[in-house]
């Protein structure tokens, strides 16, 4: 069993971190908010921290699962961050949605000091983290891989090596691209059938098994049936994960028409009050302007 730092302890953290201390690793956290840090501790056991720098002393692995580029160079490079600590042969796994530059700067930085590191974006939710099911995409070298992937596989379902650092990110853009339009014609979708008339449970019933299928319509369609969206991957986040890869886009000459309208079509939900609603709320919006 290894050593194990785990810094982040979000809706997505939180889980992922007590996924590794039920598998017997030796967990120490760390949150901003020290009170959560706590919280988590009573629940699963290990120890907390009061600095990044001060959870990774020493560990086998540090985890982290923050919120943007500069929450991630905060916690791994800052005055009180994991390289300051952490040993030669260690891993640094970034579960944190960033954007790839900031993936290979941090692992130049931790290179340096032979510390590996891996960018590791997550796809499934806070109902993956919380069941363990996630999709893991990753960058980074294939040794460093070999040795974090039955730490990672706590929490998993999928892993899979995308190529060299910074790939793990670039797969989870094309993550975020997919699943902006399908929402978008999800939403659209449901809104026509509850226009028409249509049973939409037993519509859905039917489409979910055909081409049409996704885990969306699956998993999201009674909550936007019944206009609920207080649970799930809030717009913030998504807007952040669109600007994300709009930037990318940029700079590799992608056109992104559809990703683009989606993203304004989420601040306007923002508009709307709906900041951290989940990211099914694309239909509150045509309902708004119908």
């Amino acid at each position: 069993m290894a050593k194990v730092a785990f810094l982040g302890l979000g809706v997505m953290g939180y889980p992922m971190a007590g996924h590794i201390a039920k598998a017997g690793h030796d967990v120490t956290v760390y949150n901003r908010t020290a009170a959560k840090a706590e919280k988590w501790v009573g629940e699963h056991g290990g120890s907390s921290a009061s600095t990044p720098k001060e959870a990774a002393r020493d560990c086998d692995f540090v985890f982290a699962c923050v919120g943007n580029d500069d929450d991630l160079r905060s916690v791994v490079i800052g005055e009180d961050g994991a390289l300051q600590s952490m040993k030669p042969g260690s891993v640094f796994i970034d579960n944190t949605t960033a954007s790839a530059d900031v993936a290979r700067e941090l692992a130049a930085l931790a290179g340096k000091k032979g510390i590996g590191f891996l960018d590791a974006p997550v796809s499934g939710g806070q109902a993956g983290a919380e069941n363990g099911v996630l999709t893991v995409m990753v960058g980074g070298d294939e040794s460093t891989f070999g040795k974090a992937e039955p730490v990672i596989d706590c929490y998993a379902r999928m892993i899979g090596l995308m190529g060299p650092t910074g790939s793990g990110q670039l797969a989870k853009m094309v993550n975020q691209i997919c699943i902006a339009g399908l929402v978008q014609a999800l939403s659209e979708g449901i809104h026509f059938a509850q226009n028409a008339g249509l049973d939409v449970e037993k519509l859905i019933g039917v489409l979910s098994k055909g081409a049409a299928g996704s885990w969306q319509m699956e998993n999201r369609h009674k909550t936007m049936n019944d206009g609920h969206y207080e649970h799930g991957f809030a717009v913030d986040w998504m807007r952040k994960d669109l600007g994300i890869c709009l930037a990318e886009a940029n700079n590799n000459g992608s056109s992104l028409p559809v990703t683009a309208l989606v993203d304004q079509f989420y601040k306007d939900v923002q508009k709307m009050g709906g900041r951290r609603w989940d990211t099914s709320s694309l239909l509150a919006r045509l309902k708004a302007i119908s």
